[in-house]
């Protein structure tokens, strides 16, 4: 695999010595011109962009998500508007890493190949599949390698040490630590000390692997988990958006603000 994008992202972070800010937002959220308006404005402060692809099961989503994801299925969000999305976003910021995230079962009924041959056109940088864990991932992982898209594992606070030796082994440039056992958005309920004592482990297995750590990243949380390699705020950006429509204001002005506040926790 080349050197890609999100690799020279995160190198460019350490050299700044700080962390990856890396911001999840929901495809069509709460309309798909709004949620790609939101990506577009957001990206000139954020490290690494992640699109979710909306899914009527979201089994690791909290309710914040899945608020943001009932909006862009009730607008009829297609897996098609996800790519046309991702394609608009790519045009306009060629060198900001983009990695969509979803569930296997839209890249099942769409076909592994037809998904991946759509990644690689539109330029998506990476995919996070919540539902395909290591060792079933390894296929479509590989598919992914071929295509110069990097595909992101996850690891949790239960992966055994065995079990992680070889997900550090088949990962990309990118691993996903999950850092408590809850759905995303939940409450923090593992001390950040005990958060980076699990991350370092991970990292001194292999220290070129760029290890993030996601769930429960805030803004009261993210300073305390500055030594990562990168930190993934997802729900509190879509509890903005909600709370911006509820309100009648807009989402964009009020998510830009969020997200000038997380990166300057972490400078």
């Amino acid at each position: 695999m080349k050197e890609s994008l999100l690799k020279l992202a995160f190198k460019k972070c350490r050299e700044e010595k700080r962390p990856a800010l890396i911001t999840y937002t929901v495809a069509g959220d709460n309309t798909k011109k709004k949620s790609l308006d939101i990506i577009n404005a957001i990206s000139k402060t954020v490290d690494i962009c992640e699109l979710g692809f909306p899914h009527n099961t979201p089994i690791a989503d909290g309710g914040q998500i899945q608020t943001s994801t009932y909006r862009a299925l009730k607008n009829g969000l297609k897996i098609e508007d996800v790519f046309y999305i991702a394609k608009k976003f790519k045009l306009a910021n060629k060198h900001k890493p983009l990695i969509l995230m979803g569930y296997y079962n839209i890249i099942f009924q769409m076909g592994e190949n037809k998904f991946l041959k759509k990644c690689e056109q539109v330029k998506v940088d990476g995919l996070i599949v919540v539902d395909l864990p290591y060792p079933e991932n390894q296929i479509f992982a590989n598919k992914c390698k071929k295509k110069n898209i990097n595909f992101i594992q996850l690891v949790s606070p239960t992966t055994s040490k065995e079990r992680l030796k070889k997900i550090i082994r088949a990962s990309h440039d990118m691993i996903y630590y999950i850092s408590m056992l809850s759905t995303t958005g939940g409450k923090l309920k593992v001390s950040p000390k005990r958060i980076l004592q699990n991350f370092k482990n991970i990292k001194n297995q292999n220290k070129s692997k760029n290890v993030v750590i996601g769930f429960g990243i805030t803004e009261s949380t993210i300073s305390k988990l500055k030594s990562a390699d990168g930190l993934v705020v997802g729900s509190s950006l879509c509890s903005e958006i909600t709370r911006s429509i509820n309100n009648r204001q807009d989402p964009i002005t009020n998510v830009i603000r969020l997200v000038n506040k997380l990166k300057n926790k972490i400078l």
